[in-house]
């Protein structure tokens, strides 16, 4: 079964977070891990942020980017397009949750993984991971 990984999630593959080794192991035994070509800007601005805010200097924003485009390249990550019926898609899935404080990005991501019949999410968003579990897909938590 694919998986859809969630920014939160992926980044620990590139970082040390707390979980990341974890999420490595989990990742290397996991079928068909996919992200969206929304992952992509979403990746890059979170290592700018992190360089911006002294987390992590140039030489490492830079490397964590350069092994993430190199497993997009090598396919070791599918990625799904953004489509705009997406973008509709997502205020629809805001509304039918309205209980869950999703963010827009994080109501792309939903959308992506269920309109694609994606049946398994990980991420380390405890928003998202209970939103997605109110629409029926299996959650892997790595908050």
């Amino acid at each position: 079964m694919a998986v859809y990984i969630d920014t939160s999630a992926l980044a620990k593959w590139y970082l040390s977070e707390p979980r990341a080794d974890e999420f490595a192991a989990w990742i290397v035994e996991s079928a068909s891990p996919t992200i969206s070509s929304l992952t992509m800007i979403e990746m890059r601005c979170l290592l700018a942020r992190l360089r911006r805010t002294g987390i992590l200097d140039e030489p490492q924003e830079v490397g964590a980017h350069d092994l993430f485009v190199r497993d997009v390249d090598l396919r070791r990550l599918a990625v799904e397009p953004v489509a705009d019926a997406d973008f509709r898609s997502a205020v629809h899935l805001m509304a039918r949750l309205g209980s869950h404080p999703l963010r827009t990005l994080d109501a792309i991501h939903l959308t992506i993984c269920t309109s694609r019949e994606i049946g398994k999410l990980a991420t380390a968003d405890a928003v998202m991971a209970a939103a997605a579990a109110e629409l029926g897909v299996e959650v892997v938590r790595f908050d």
